[in-house]
């Protein structure tokens, strides 16, 4: 999709209009008598009071690297390793056990079972652990009656008691997938696991995975801090590029407290070059992805600590402007993709999808700045400033498959 020579302050404008304007309309639809539309407004500004989300979350995932391969160790361990490694001091938070951590069955009174054989000392117990290091806990369970595994039970129908089981305890975030359901709309579905969560009182942060099948977009910030766009991430770069085109349509969507979600980060696990995995990371980025790391950050290697631990980029995530960058030109395999941050500055990504080393250019009317103007150039991945003063268009040689990124500031 190519936004021409539109600026990025019109586009921001553009941006909160339709997206008040779209949340109204879906309201609207939803809601059907004065008591639906008061729970709706309750429950928003549940959302916006519970402090999770104003940023997109950043952690760590266990499903990417281990699947059902889960453990309490491994967990306690990669907490351990998120302090050591400085990540969590950059704002790797959350430490998310996803898929097979429960017994098959339920007890006789309907409550989700930790697996003995694998967290032996209970969640609870782990969940103290992983408080007492200053980071957060998060969970995985699924809108239908068994969760992707089918290796334990999913929570449609017991919405309440396992909302009140994961704040017991001492969930901070919960993962909530849509695999083996009844066929009800999936709206209504992650809709009473919303509303059950609001119940507890407790600030859990709800990323709803839907896989983007029924547009999710357009209604799941309603109900949740975080929604996937996209099919499950594969550690390969047709899929980090597939999934960005997919994820790129909805950027109008997003914002402080909700977030589009392309999945979590394969950064790490081999499959990819480490250009690869650069752009991967700064695509992520600069969409304001949920940065949720999914390799075993014990054993990461010095490049892969480097991708995860630019604090530049992490920066661009974390703006409080919160608005989601977009691809504004492509040609070729060349693209340009920018968003406004706060301060009224300016990120781009030159990246550089082809098979060969080429120059990709930007010019200043096309990401909102005066062509006339002096402008700052920082390269984040350089860690400097290439200029203080360029006027009218930057241009960079880019090698395949990898990418330049630039914060742009007016002097």
């Amino acid at each position: 999709m190519s936004w021409g020579s539109i600026s990025l302050s019109v586009l921001v404008i553009f941006v909160v209009l339709c997206s008040a304007k779209i949340a109204h309309a879906h309201a609207s639809m939803n809601l059907r008598n004065s008591s639906d539309i008061d729970t709706h407004q309750n429950y928003t500004q549940f959302l916006l009071t519970n402090g999770v989300a104003r940023t997109p979350p950043m952690g760590w995932n266990s499903w990417n690297h281990f699947q059902c391969n889960i453990d309490e160790w491994t967990v306690k361990n990669t907490a351990d390793a998120l302090i050591s490694t400085g990540l969590a001091a950059l704002g790797y938070k959350y430490i998310n056990i996803d898929d097979c951590w429960a017994e098959g069955k339920r007890d006789w009174r309907g409550n989700l079972r930790e697996k003995s054989s694998t967290f032996p000392s209970g969640i609870k117990s782990l969940a103290d652990y992983v408080h007492a290091k200053g980071l957060k806990l998060g969970i995985y369970s699924d809108a239908g009656y068994k969760t992707c595994s089918k290796t334990m039970p999913g929570s449609l129908g017991h919405e309440d008691i396992d909302a009140r089981t994961f704040a017991e305890w001492g969930i901070d975030y919960l993962k909530y997938d849509n695999c083996y359901h009844d066929g009800s709309k999936p709206l209504d579905r992650f809709a009473r696991m919303s509303y059950a969560l609001q119940k507890v009182a407790r600030p859990i942060l709800y990323a709803i995975c839907e896989w983007g099948e029924e547009n999710p977009a357009k209604w799941a910030s309603q109900y949740g801090n975080a929604w996937r766009t996209t099919t499950d991430i594969k550690d390969i770069w047709e899929s980090i590029t597939s999934i960005a085109d997919e994820n790129n349509i909805w950027g109008r969507y997003a914002g402080p407290g909700r977030w589009n979600d392309p999945d979590m980060l394969e950064v790490g696990n081999g499959g990819m070059s480490l250009e690869e995995y650069q752009s991967h990371f700064s695509i992520w980025a600069i969409m304001k992805a949920p940065l949720l790391i999914g390799c075993d950050i014990r054993s990461a290697s010095r490049e892969t600590l480097w991708i995860l631990g630019n604090k530049e980029v992490i920066d661009v995530n974390q703006d409080p402007l919160g608005v989601q960058a977009r691809k504004i030109r492509s040609k070729a395999g060349l693209e340009v993709w920018a968003g406004p941050l706060s301060s009224r500055r300016v990120v781009i990504v030159l990246w550089n999808r082809s098979k060969y080393r080429a120059p990709i250019s930007v010019g200043w009317r096309e990401v909102g700045l005066s062509p006339s103007n002096p402008v700052s150039v920082r390269d984040l991945w350089a860690h400097s400033f290439i200029s203080k003063g360029i006027r009218s268009r930057l241009t960079a040689h880019v090698a395949p498959h990898a990418c330049k990124m630039y914060i742009l500031t007016s002097i």
